[in-house]
């Protein structure tokens, strides 16, 4: 009887061992990193599902091959930020509230309305993303997400230019209060 209550206080400890060895693996970045982690997985998955509309609904050729790289680019480098999220314990955010109401939003237009709005999507969707991952660049923690950070923000300034040349953007411009 005493070895089987021996036994069993093991087995506690070993499991609360275990629990906080998860806990710990979880909290394996600071709170900067593992912030960047959910803002830029949340803010590619939205890419990824605003560059699928922009390849069917665009009205011209550029919006709609702008929309297939987004979905190439993006895809990418989620699956990059998702492995090294799952090495550190932690996971990558869904497109925000506001992000899946602009996805609903340009989902219902077509046309030259589509492309006008899409651009106007594009370019303030990149410029946070370039001030993002150039903060994380910057002064981010974790080794291995300040190097993705890196490696990815040449892409996401070529994407915000791109962005700022699709077709409609002008007329979204000019038409701004």
């Amino acid at each position: 009887m005493k070895s089987h209550v021996i036994l069993s206080g093991l087995g506690a400890v070993l499991l609360a061992g275990s629990a906080f060895a998860q806990t710990a693996a979880s909290t394996q970045l600071s709170q900067g990193d593992a912030q960047f982690v959910q803002m830029a997985g949340a803010s590619g998955a939205a890419e990824v599902a605003l560059g699928k509309l922009g390849s069917t609904q665009g009205k011209s050729g550029d919006v709609q091959s702008f929309g297939r790289q987004m979905v190439t680019d993006h895809t990418a480098a989620n699956e990059k930020l998702t492995a090294i999220a799952a090495k550190k314990g932690a996971s990558v955010g869904s497109p925000s509230a506001e992000d899946s109401k602009a996805i609903e939003r340009l989902g219902q237009l077509k046309s030259a309305d589509f492309d006008q709005a899409f651009a106007t999507k594009m370019v303030a969707d990149h410029q946070k993303a370039v001030a993002l991952f150039e903060k994380e660049s910057k002064q981010g923690e974790d080794s291995d997400l300040k190097a993705f950070a890196t490696e990815t923000l040449p892409t996401l300034k070529h994407h915000l230019e791109m962005a700022k040349k699709l077709p409609g953007k002008e007329a979204a411009t000019n038409a701004a209060p």
